[in-house]
């Protein structure tokens, strides 16, 4: 079977790039698939994640005004199509322009939408006006129409299909790539986030939670992994809230397994979430979870309670008290952390993917 992604860009340290590494290689050295991958001005180099020789990689040249670049992008996937005859399309962009590919692209070729992010995501802080929540409703409306012109929708869970208007839905998990028998030991008075520095994930939230929980725990340590989005905000932010001494900022590393090992408590704080995919990494490794219940993919993972704490979106105080509960009692870190363990074994990369197959061959059969 021959498959064709198209995809922004995979040189990231992003889930998504995370996610079509893993897939991209099981398809190719557990079903013998041939696998394309289409990016957008050099979004194939250098990259982070590991992705075999046999995947071809193209990418697509937008050059010039910005006005002429959809025009261009229509005729590189028009070209890509053509020269490929792929037996499927897989289109991971949760752009707007990703949702014109069924009005754009002239196939009778599949064509599968695979949703990574909720359905408002918003990737920078937008001021509530009038204006703005129009334009917001109109985004809305356009991929909603736009998903249900899909052969098939793919979401990662049943929270995220909620925001849907769909028929023609799917729902398929991110698949879970850690396999280590080894858990965290929580003993260290150390807790970790791994995400990029965007609005959307909502790390400003974090240092104003983590203010509060230094007042009581000086001796607690956070460690961000991630990429700056090119400003220094965040620090500044750290160094006007006097957290200099109680957080450090981490670039994106490959062996993130490893610093899971070494942390008692992970915590996030977006604003929005798909399916993250560091949230079961940390669970894998043993970790207890603090996540804020926003749109909508912690809800998904965490059952409240039992194998993390789930927080009203946007309380603070909340969330300081469900980190000083897990701070302050260790037996409790433990036991969550083991729930956390056992309960994304579920997500294991064979059971995931033979979901994928059955879709595929569902589709090509047809």
């Amino acid at each position: 079977m021959k498959l064709l992604y198209i995809v922004p860009k995979i040189n990231n340290e992003g889930g998504v790039a995370r996610v079509l590494s893993i897939k991209a290689n099981y398809f190719v050295e557990k079903l013998g698939y041939e696998v394309h991958i289409l990016t957008q001005n050099d979004g194939n180099f250098p990259l982070f994640y590991t992705f075999i020789d046999a995947i071809n990689l193209l990418d697509i040249s937008l050059k010039g005004k910005k006005s002429s670049f959809f025009f261009q992008y229509k005729k590189a996937i028009q070209n890509a199509v053509d020269t490929l005859n792929p037996d499927l399309i897989i289109v991971c962009d949760n752009g707007l322009k990703a949702f014109t590919i069924p009005f754009i692209l002239k196939t009778k070729i599949p064509i599968i939408f695979e949703c990574h992010g909720s359905k408002f995501v918003e990737e920078n802080f937008k001021k509530g006006t009038l204006l703005s929540e129009k334009f917001a409703k109109i985004k809305s409306t356009y991929k909603n129409f736009g998903a249900t012109k899909f052969n098939k929708f793919v979401v990662l869970s049943s929270e995220s299909l909620k925001e849907w208007n769909v028929d023609n839905a799917v729902v398929i998990p991110n698949p879970l790539w850690v396999e280590s028998p080894l858990s965290a030991e929580l003993h260290a008075k150390k807790v970790i986030a791994v995400a990029r520095h965007s609005f959307e994930k909502g790390l400003d939230r974090l240092l104003l939670i983590w203010q509060k929980i230094i007042e009581n725990h000086p001796d607690w340590i956070l460690e961000i992994y991630g990429k700056s989005n090119g400003n220094d905000s965040l620090q500044l932010l750290a160094n006007s809230l006097n957290l200099t001494k109680n957080i450090v900022f981490c670039e994106p590393v490959k062996n993130i397994e490893d610093k899971y090992l070494e942390a008692s408590i992970y915590l996030m704080t977006s604003r929005f979430e798909g399916f993250p995919m560091v949230l079961m990494e940390a669970m894998a490794m043993g970790l207890p979870c603090v996540a804020y219940d926003c749109p909508v993919g912690p809800r998904a993972i965490i059952i409240n309670n039992e194998n993390g704490f789930l927080v009203e979106d946007g309380n603070i105080q909340s969330f300081v008290q469900k980190i000083e509960l897990l701070i302050e009692n260790e037996e409790l870190r433990i036991q969550m952390g083991q729930n956390a363990k056992n309960s994304v074994a579920k997500y294991d990369l064979e059971t995931i993917m033979q979901l994928w197959k059955s879709l595929f061959e569902s589709l090509v059969k047809k």
